[in-house]
Parts: C-alpha cells; sequence; structure tokens
C-alpha cells in the first residue's frame, strides 16, 4: 500500500484550498458587477422613503412594500406612473424611470 507524502499532501491540500478561495472570489465578483450594481442602486432610491429593502420606516406614514410580489409591485409603479393611481409623490417619481428601470426595481424590492 503507498501513502502520499506529506509534502504532496500539503501541496494538494493548498491547491484544493486555493480553488476554494478562487471559487468564493468569483462569487464575490460576480455579486458586485456593474449590472448588479446598477440594480442595486435603482432599488436603494426607494429607501427614503421606504426603508431599506422596502421594509418601512417606523411611525414614517410610508407603506411597507416589501411584501408586495415583483408583478404586484410592478403594476403598483406602472398605475402611478400612467396616471392610474395617484399619490401624493410616486406619480411624480415614476415617471422619471423606464418600464425597463421600474422593472428592475420591482424585481430586486418584491418578495420572492
Amino acid at each position: 500500500m503507498h501513502f502520499p507524502s506529506a509534502h504532496k499532501l500539503k501541496v494538494m491540500g493548498l491547491s484544493i484550498g486555493t480553488l476554494g478561495l478562487l471559487s468564493l472570489s468569483s462569487l464575490a465578483v460576480s455579486q458586485t458587477s456593474p449590472a448588479n450594481i446598477n440594480q442595486l442602486s435603482l432599488a436603494a432610491t426607494c429607501a427614503n422613503c421606504h426603508g431599506t429593502n422596502g421594509v418601512g420606516v417606523p411611525n414614517a406614514g410610508m407603506p411597507q412594500i416589501n411584501h408586495l410580489t415583483p408583478d404586484a409591485m410592478l403594476t403598483q409603479l406602472k398605475a402611478f406612473k400612467s396616471g392610474a393611481r395617484s399619490g401624493t409623490i410616486m406619480h411624480q417619481l415614476t415617471k422619471g424611470y423606464t418600464d425597463e428601470q421600474l422593472q428592475t426595481i420591482a424585481n430586486v424590492l418584491g418578495k420572492k
């Protein structure tokens, strides 16, 4: 029976560890891609009124939006944009976004 030397085991362990670190670092890079940063920054524009990730700001008088599905959120955003739904400021804000941007916001903030 042949056992690998301690040196070979050490090299194999370092190689496996390096591969693991590389896979984790590529995952981190993929999460901070320019497209992802753009998506997150679009959704972050809602935080001033609706809180981080739409969870609401206590006693602020703004509705929580984190319970809406992406489809329900998009429906509401488009209703504000078209004027079908009125609001104090949402109808003005949504007009500043393209339909694709509204879809992105709904996808990021909507309950999965």
